[in-house]
């Protein structure tokens, strides 16, 4: 691939999840649980999406919080007194996810004061990140499948441009108003697209393309100066999605790449619901009896 702009070769190591909302559409749930922590099946959204960064190779993780977010750290913490009585008991798979969580990657936080928006968000990660490494930004309300997985070709096609990539999906058309829309150019590889313009929440038509922005991006360092000079913008907010923009127009590379696998949105009561459904009935060990339960169940709801 041809860029206008020379890759690192320095693979991003760290990555930011951005934590710190209040989660409203999950009240009363979330008044006192975080939504990351919410689970799909036997371990929380959030275990699924820092699996997802190490298992690319990402050995430090960020958690951007803010008020009562503190379980999302101890979640990761070591629990020897439950690792105990596990091996009392003989319960070696139980003992051995309970011991993974503490072994997935470094885990870090920082603090959020106020919810000003993803762009400033992302900006409290600058000192842990510093402005000359690249880094993954993993939204924390949505995780891909884990057998055909995203970041890595993310990761690699940053260390070779040395700009920005995003990752996108095709949406059809009529929803594009839901989603921040990618204009785009194709390059010489199959589903890598170089960005010319990024609008939020279109109308079908005036959208440019329907490729929509999905939460995972790999940004360079230099971003941080930049969300600091960003102003406001849509709801009164600091952007991400302007500061790439600014980006963009100063030269800086920006590519996606389209996934074609499936996408687990946990955003909403609704695909989080689906969520768990569908990783209930993939699940080895429960997905046969589930599976034929939920089948009697649909059945006995027609009518």
């Amino acid at each position: 691939m041809t860029t206008n702009a020379q890759g690192t070769g320095r693979r991003a190591v760290k990555a930011v999840i951005p934590a710190a909302g209040l989660a409203t559409r999950f009240l009363p749930a979330t008044k006192a649980v975080p939504k990351e922590l919410l689970p799909v099946v036997d371990r929380p959204v959030l275990q699924y999406i820092v699996e997802e960064a190490a298992a690319a190779g990402i050995t430090d993780v960020l958690l951007v919080t803010g008020r009562g977010k503190t379980s999302m750290v101890d979640h990761f913490d070591r629990r020897p007194d439950v690792e105990q009585r596990l091996a009392d008991k003989g319960d070696t798979a139980r003992l051995e996810a309970v011991r993974r969580t503490s072994e997935l990657a470094d885990i870090y936080t920082v603090r959020q004061g106020e919810p000003l928006g993803l762009g400033h968000a992302v900006g409290t990660a600058a000192s842990h990140v510093g402005p000359d490494n690249a880094f993954a930004v993993l939204l924390g309300d949505e995780f891909v499948e884990e057998s055909r997985p995203l970041l890595p070709q993310m990761l690699d096609l940053q260390a070779e441009t040395g700009g920005i990539v995003l990752a996108l999906m095709e949406v059809d058309p009529s929803e594009t108003s839901r989603y921040g829309i990618a204009s785009v150019e194709k390059s010489d590889e199959e589903d890598i697209v170089r960005i010319t313009g990024l609008v939020e929440k279109p109308k079908p038509e005036e959208s440019p393309s329907n490729l929509a922005v999905l939460g995972r991006y790999v940004l360079p360092g230099k971003i941080f100066e930049t969300i600091a000079d960003t102003k406001p913008g849509a709801g009164g907010e600091i952007q991400l999605t302007d500061a790439m923009a600014t980006l963009l127009a100063e030269g800086t590379p920006v590519h996606g790449i389209v996934y074609r696998g499936h996408r687990y949105d946990t955003g909403m009561p609704l695909g989080y619901l689906q969520a768990v459904v569908q990783l209930a009935v993939q699940r080895p060990d429960l997905g046969e009896e589930f599976r034929a339960w939920l089948t009697d169940f649909v059945g006995g709801q027609k009518g």
